[in-house]
């Protein structure tokens, strides 16, 4: 082993321990930077040890619950995971688990048995698969998100076939057959493609929504058309004017029965095998990320009983539907950063039939995006009803109490831009026995849950659980 990569583990595993023992986070992205500062080609050199090879999972929403997803069936089928849980998916986020995994010797123990499962930002999909050469990529959807940083979803487009390019020439491409954008990835594949989606259409409505982010075809330019809609542009689509048209898929949501705590799956396989689930997750989004997890095992060879058992025990990922029990309340976090997003959310909230208490935030930080424009696209007005009391909060509280009034919560909206008073409030705000929504945007998610863990005894979110 280079002893530049060496160096590069003490270094990085040095910092990491400085920055958790200073209280300034978990590490997951300090000693990523170090190391890569000392080996410029440090996650090339670790990250390719893995013996089971590599799958990069990607896309606007869904890419860290996916991923898990992935983590828990790696684990069901024997297999020791290399995966960046704690959500930190640039490049140095993969380096600092690398770091973390890596002996003081620079190698990656075990390695024969290893598969690395790499959650990876949009933008930093084309550096990431150049030095890690994945097996397999699996995409789960693409969004308007971060505008002022990614700008159009054109430009995120673009990045991902920029990625393709460099990927080795038996890499597998898992794509979501329902998002025109996504399947339109497969006319790039140079190997092979296996695409997932939902057959059955009764999840879903007529109509095109409003927030939609693809509107015509990326062949000829014309408009597409849904014989059914499930979210955003995701759906059954064609372009009656050139004859491009959704994807057959090859694994297959058969039936889809959401409930308030669960959604029931039939996942049809390609072998004509169907697995039966009851995810222990609410939300049609929550379906999408529970195929795009078995087609990306599928593509990787892991067996079907891994893929049923895992999804089936499944726990949800840090801030998405997660649960705390603080002061004898329940305290329900549930991330939305961008406006499909939030749909989905506020729609998974307007199918309960008891009246709901709800903090909102919103930041405008980094890696939330600066541009809070999007918060107009996201249809508010599905919570109002059975909603007796919201708070606005966060570092841009006052602009979200603003599209809440308009939403119908009234102008007297209370505002705290405070996180930890913010959860005070609403924690006082709900009875005993009774349940508090969060809905935060990402920089506010992880304020609250360190604020939440801290209280209700659960783990950091860099210490989520394997």
């Amino acid at each position: 082993m280079r002893a530049r990569t060496i160096a590069a583990v003490w270094a990085g595993k040095a910092a990491g321990a400085v920055s958790r023992r200073l209280g300034r986070g978990g590490g997951t992205a300090i000693a990523g930077l170090v190391a890569q500062r000392i080996d410029p080609a440090f996650v090339a050199h670790l990250g390719r040890q893995a013996g089971g090879g590599a799958i990069a999972v990607t896309g606007t929403n869904g890419k860290t619950t996916t991923s898990l997803m992935l983590n828990r069936i790696a684990f069901a089928a024997g297999l020791e995971p290399l995966h960046n849980r704690s959500g930190s998916n640039l490049m140095r986020g993969v380096a600092a688990m690398l770091v973390e995994e890596a002996t003081l010797g620079g190698v990656i123990p075990r390695a024969d048995s290893r598969l690395a499962i790499l959650e990876v930002d949009e933008a930093a999909l084309p550096a990431i698969v150049g030095a890690v050469a994945p097996r397999v990529l699996l995409f789960t959807n693409l969004f308007r998100d971060q505008l002022d940083r990614y700008g159009e979803v054109d430009t995120v487009a673009r990045s991902w076939e920029r990625a393709l390019a460099q990927a080795p020439s038996g890499t597998t491409l898992v794509l979501n057959a329902d998002d025109p954008a996504v399947a339109h990835l497969g006319k790039r594949a140079r190997a092979g493609v296996l695409y997932y989606g939902i057959d059955d259409a009764s999840a879903g409505g007529a109509g095109e929504e409003h927030a939609s982010d693809f509107r015509t075809c990326l062949d000829c330019g014309a408009a597409l058309s849904y014989a059914a809609t499930f979210y955003g542009h995701i759906g059954h689509w064609r372009c009656d004017a050139c004859g491009n048209a959704r994807p057959s898929p090859s694994l297959r949501v058969t039936r889809v029965e959401p409930g308030a705590e669960s959604t029931a799956l039939d996942i049809a396989l390609p072998d004509g095998a169907a697995i039966g689930i009851e995810l222990p997750l609410a939300g049609l989004y929550n379906a999408y990320n529970a195929v795009a997890a078995a087609a990306g095992a599928h593509a990787l060879g892991l067996p079907r009983e891994a893929i049923a058992g895992a999804l089936a025990a499944f726990s949800a990922a840090f801030g998405r539907q997660e649960r705390f029990d603080i002061d004898g309340r329940e305290v329900r976090v549930l991330l939305a950063k961008n406006p499909t997003g939030m749909n989905q959310v506020l729609r998974t909230l307007a199918a309960r039939p008891e009246a709901k208490r709800i903090v909102f935030f919103l930041n405008d930080g980094i890696a939330d995006g600066r541009d809070i424009s999007w918060i107009w696209d996201a249809d508010f007005e599905l919570a109002r009803p059975l909603t007796p009391w919201a708070l606005a909060a966060g570092t841009r509280a006052e602009d979200l109490a603003l599209r809440l009034k308009y939403a119908g919560f009234g102008d007297d909206l209370p505002v705290e831009r405070d996180t930890a008073a913010a959860l005070r409030r609403g924690i006082d705000a709900t009875p005993a026995g009774g349940t508090l929504w969060v809905i935060p945007t990402y920089t506010a998610m992880l304020e609250v849950r360190e604020l939440l863990a801290k209280r209700g005894g659960a783990r950091r979110f860099w210490e989520d659980a394997r």
